[in-house]
């Protein structure tokens, strides 16, 4: 008997695009906060150069990455294209950019006038998104202002008229402009790229561009004491890993908004660590100023409900 053959042939199987988990996407955007939090205590605990610090805790990520990406993604990286590896490129250097002019800052200006500097990351990512045509509904960027606004309420106005506290303040303000432009750059590799692939490629240009800046600057890069790498390690597995690595792991699902916006919960999560862990009782603003930021971030989050608005000619 003869095989009966469908009118419509079938069609050659395509990949399929992974759907959404906002879910876990949230849950592990929760855990990359509560990484990054431990940033600043623990390069505060460091005794090694700060840009030293800035090094060592991206080399030591790749480190811990090359034996993931070159076994289980090496044709991924062989096939990213052009376009994604430049783009991946330069979020790297972005992303050394970043590390480089806030973690000096700190010891240049107050560590409340470099906090609220270096986390403007939000304003910087909404006008960047701007610039490709982007348009933001209103309540997006009225959460976006409220969070920044609740960094302010922690860490006060304290700008200082000194010359090297206006210098740390200005590289301060380098650095937020540098992560918003790292965390739109790699929402648009993420795209295309693995989590693996895209912080592989990010984190190794981080490193080399860091590791010229500390050979022209002269920092110091070993002879330390077994706390001292013990430290740099803790830094770079969860500051690093377990915080920039999953950030660049969500922000293909919940968007640059969401993600640079819920980073401001570092500023008030840094204190609330530091009263465990050292401590240090936090400031009486610390309480307020976590509510008004998760306030300004679910505004944030009902704005990026729907696609932003693109410009028409």
């Amino acid at each position: 008997m003869p095989t009966t053959r469908s009118a419509h042939p079938v069609p050659a199987p395509t990949a399929v695009a992974t759907p959404p988990h906002p879910a876990l996407d949230t849950a592990l955007l929760a855990v990359a906060v509560a990484g990054v939090s431990l940033s600043a205590p623990l390069a505060a605990a460091t005794a090694a150069p700060a840009l030293a610090v800035a090094f060592w805790r991206n080399a030591m990520a790749v480190g811990v990455l090359t034996p993931l990406a070159l076994w289980r993604h090496r044709g991924e990286l062989r096939r990213m294209g052009r376009r994604a590896v430049g783009l991946s490129v330069a979020s790297g250097a972005l992303l050394a950019l970043h590390f480089g002019t806030w973690l000096p800052s700190l010891h240049m200006t107050s560590v409340a006038s470099s906090t609220a500097l270096v986390t403007t990351t939000p304003i910087w990512t909404a006008l960047l998104l701007r610039l490709r045509g982007h348009r933001p509904r209103p309540v997006a960027i009225l959460g976006t202002l409220l969070a920044f606004l609740g960094v302010v309420i922690l860490t006060g106005v304290d700008l200082s008229a000194s010359p090297q506290a206006l210098a740390g303040d200005a590289l301060a303000l380098v650095g937020g402009v540098a992560g918003a432009g790292y965390v739109v750059l790699g929402a648009e590799v993420r795209r295309v790229a693995s989590t693996t692939a895209y912080t592989y490629v990010c984190y190794s240009t981080a490193s080399l561009f860091l590791l010229l800046t500390c050979l022209v600057a002269g920092a110091r890069l070993h002879g330390y004491n077994g706390d001292t790498w013990l430290r740099l390690v803790l830094l770079m597995v969860t500051a690093q890993l377990l915080g920039h690595t999953l950030i660049n792991r969500v922000v293909k699902g919940l968007g640059p908004s969401v993600t640079s916006t819920a980073i401001l919960l570092e500023t008030p999560g840094a204190a609330l660590i530091a009263a465990v862990w050292l401590d240090q009782q936090p400031p009486v603003a610390a309480y307020p100023a976590l509510a008004v930021i998760l306030g300004g971030l679910v505004l944030v989050v009902l704005g990026d409900r729907e696609p932003p608005r693109a410009d028409t000619p």
